[in-house]
């Protein structure tokens, strides 16, 4: 039996807030679904029903005044997630945000000093760490078992048709901070950090191709690790055969990955060199079980409120990715390359992601 059943609600009924729900179902007497938050009372009381919960309220500080609850699953846009995560850590309750967690480092390290002076803690959903095949690579990878990692290539390439875009939270700056960078492929390259390890210096580029948006629709980043590993990252939502796909060459082996929104074992090859086999058996041994999916990340994080601990994913994780977002934008947008640590809060790219201001910003003005 758990330790305790953890009383959690959602905040915002969207698409992804089924995703959710669904993953604390699946944790049984673990966790109890008691509310749901939505600006949208008709919307809300009808997650509510089809979920069963039994709480409905307009805002979360309605939700706070009246529910006594251990976990918030914030599913808004993005706009609202940091200032709705510090009212959950000024609340002392700890909460699960969707990515991005923060529109801005600047907002990012607010997050962070609202978590130290909190008793809870803000995790980020990045679900696809979770999977046992990545988790397999992360271990394989810091025993050295594959040799070092040499290479890496990171391709987020979805298609997202002007209709997804008219929704009018979509494609700005103010209101999402950036493009696929920021809100698609933000999951791929964030599990290829988690498994390369610190990175050092960005070069990019950052385009404008076809959609009318603000934002970018694609972008391109070389990357060097502090191992001396080096990765390519594309993100893009023009891409009408759309694939995820991550590949790692090590001195031994390369390891793939292709999927769409997420993995399987099945999905995930080894190829050993020719005399290293013996690789074969670090990853066959492993029980294949979950793939990747908020089922597993909230399994991990019940168990983290269990223990006590901070659940993953912490600040200090999701603060790294955000900063390598804001390295791909600042190098995209001044031509030079940006490097670890570069962005502090006199960098215009502290504060926004599009910093100076995108390169085609003053066109789309003109033709308005």
């Amino acid at each position: 039996m758990p330790a305790r059943t953890h009383r959690t609600a959602i905040v915002g009924t969207g698409a992804i807030a089924n995703a959710h729900a669904a993953a604390v179902r699946a944790a049984g007497d673990r966790a109890d679904l008691v509310a749901v938050v939505d600006i949208d009372r008709d919307r809300a009381r009808a997650f509510a029903d089809e979920h069963g919960v039994p709480g409905v309220y307009p805002s979360l500080t309605a939700l706070l005044a009246e529910e006594a609850v251990d976990l918030v699953h914030l599913c808004t846009p993005p706009r609202q997630h940091a200032p709705l995560a510090i009212e959950c850590l000024d609340a002392g309750v700890t909460v699960l945000v969707e990515k991005p967690p923060a529109l801005s480092l600047a907002e990012m390290d607010e997050l962070v000093a609202a978590e130290r002076r909190s008793n809870a803690h803000v995790a980020t959903v990045f679900q696809h760490r979770f999977g046992s095949a990545a988790v397999r690579l992360r271990r394989l990878t810091a025993a050295e078992q594959l040799g070092r990692p040499l290479l890496a290539t990171c391709a987020t390439l979805w298609y997202r048709d002007d209709d997804y875009f008219a929704v009018p939270w979509r494609g700005s700056w103010d209101s999402e901070g950036g493009g696929p960078t920021m809100g698609h492929g933000i999951h791929q390259f964030d599990l290829l950090l988690s498994v390369l390890g610190p990175w050092t210096e960005v070069r990019a580029l950052a385009a404008r191709q076809a959609r009318a948006v603000r934002t970018e629709d694609v972008s391109m980043a070389l990357v060097t690790f502090a191992s001396g590993a080096v990765a390519t990252v594309v993100n893009s939502v023009v891409s009408p055969r759309q694939t995820s796909a991550l590949r790692f060459d090590y001195e031994r082996a390369t390891v793939e990955v292709e999927h769409l929104y997420g993995y399987t074992e099945a999905d995930w090859t080894v190829t050993p060199v020719e005399g290293h086999e013996d690789v074969l058996s670090g990853w066959a041994d492993a029980e294949p079980s979950p793939p990747s999916g908020h089922q597993w990340q909230i399994r991990a994080v019940l168990d983290a409120l269990d223990r006590g601990d901070p659940p993953p994913v912490t600040c200090a994780d999701a603060r790294n990715t955000m900063e390598f977002i804001a390295a791909l934008y600042a190098s995209a947008f001044t031509g030079q390359p940006v490097y670890c640590g570069q962005i502090t809060p006199d960098n215009p790219f502290y504060r926004r992601m599009d910093g100076t201001g995108a390169p085609w910003a003053d066109v789309m003005e003109a033709g308005r």
